[in-house]
């Protein structure tokens, strides 16, 4: 099993930094930063564990390639290629982390992509490839260059990442904790006791859900259990939270689901915590939660998905998971918070350290400069 690694140093939050500036500049900078820095940047907290399942349809932790859709929002912490896609293409309420319906780290390449409803993006690289603006006005923020976009009645703003170093900074921050956290959750839904019922009849797989008194059931498969099925008949029993463990480091995803997907990724995770291979080509039913993975998809999840890295070839469907949080051996909580799942084994950084950091930096860059003219 791959464990998180350790990314920062626990001594990490006693470091103090000061700095000297004339008053003036400062507050200069500081107000053209807020206005630059991405939502999530703004907010204080990225969105991390349970919470990211909630918030995106699709999180790829890597670089997706992608010829597809996703119905909801999406994140991507490398590049952004491949083929015309399309990002947000259902009405959602509006999110109140501020999150747009598409995030990018990386560079956005390949063919043109189709941002709907008003939806918006963040990037922290290049956008290559072009945006086509769809639907209500919308706000593009760009750390480097756009190109092949028609910005109509829309705001787009370029550059971001040279004016304001806070920029690229967040992004970064959000990413490295969204991948700690979801390898972590990961892990600690893998550690879960059973305490429901898997049974096969023939070539079909029965999940009867046995909910505890927090209303979760939990499954332990492996791997092979799925490939000796081609049909599967999952009964949630009124489980808020069902977790299927699934063992082994290559994993195929071909079976039928009985009576369709029936929203069950709202309250079902299949969770894949060794998987370094998956590859999926069957309509599946439930989020899936692989944050190790180079995965492929040849057709549609219905729920809230996380992989390493992505080759797209299948819809990405509502129905995100909306169930409860997750609760590890020894306590804490999933959603979060301190002490969870979410992330808590891994020391971070306190929420907008980054932020601040590069904001003094430039500070004294600023006032530096000015400085430097006024002797010159």
């Amino acid at each position: 099993m791959v464990r998180p690694r350790r990314l920062f140093p626990l001594s990490y939050r006693r470091i103090t930094v000061s700095f000297a500036f004339r008053s003036f500049a400062p507050v200069a900078f500081i107000a053209l930063s807020a206005a630059s820095l991405p939502a999530l940047a703004q907010s204080g907290s990225p969105i991390i564990g349970i919470d990211a399942l909630r918030e995106w349809n699709l999180v790829v932790l890597g670089n997706l390639d992608s010829s597809s859709e996703v119905e909801g929002r999406t994140f991507v912490g490398g590049n952004l290629t491949g083929n015309s896609s399309n990002y947000n293409i259902r009405p959602l309420p509006a999110s109140p982390n501020g999150t747009p319906g598409l995030i990018v780290v990386g560079n956005v390449n390949g063919g043109h992509k189709n941002l709907n409803n008003g939806s918006g993006a963040i990037v922290g690289g290049n956008v290559n490839s072009g945006f086509n603006l769809n639907g209500s006005a919308q706000t593009v923020k760009v750390g480097g260059d756009i190109r092949n976009t028609n910005v109509n009645q829309n705001t787009v703003l370029s550059g971001l990442g040279a004016k304001d170093p806070g920029f690229t900074v967040g992004l970064q921050q959000q990413k490295s904790q969204l991948s700690s956290s979801m390898a972590s959750l990961s892990f600690d839904m893998g550690t879960l006791t059973s305490n429901s019922k898997f049974v096969t009849q023939g070539n079909r797989g029965i999940f009867n859900a046995q909910p505890n008194a927090d209303g979760m059931a939990v499954f332990n498969i492996t791997a092979a259990d799925l490939d000796k099925i081609g049909e599967i008949q999952f009964n949630l029993n009124g489980a808020k939270t069902a977790i299927v463990n699934v063992s082994g480091q290559k994993i195929t995803l071909n079976d039928n689901f009985l009576g369709g997907t029936n929203n069950l990724g709202e309250n079902l995770i299949w969770n894949f915590p060794d998987a370094e291979e998956l590859k999926l080509t069957t309509a599946w039913g439930g989020s899936v939660l692989a944050p190790h993975a180079d995965a492929q998809t040849g057709n549609y999840i219905q729920g809230s998905a996380v992989f390493g890295n992505l080759k797209q070839n299948g819809e990405m469907h509502v129905g995100t998971y909306n169930g409860g949080d997750i609760r590890p051996p020894g306590g804490g909580s999933s959603s979060g918070g301190g002490g969870s799942s979410s992330g808590g084994a891994t020391p971070i950084p306190e929420p907008g350290m980054f932020g601040l950091f590069a904001l003094g930096v430039g500070g004294l860059i600023y006032a530096r400069r000015r400085r430097a003219k006024r002797e010159g």
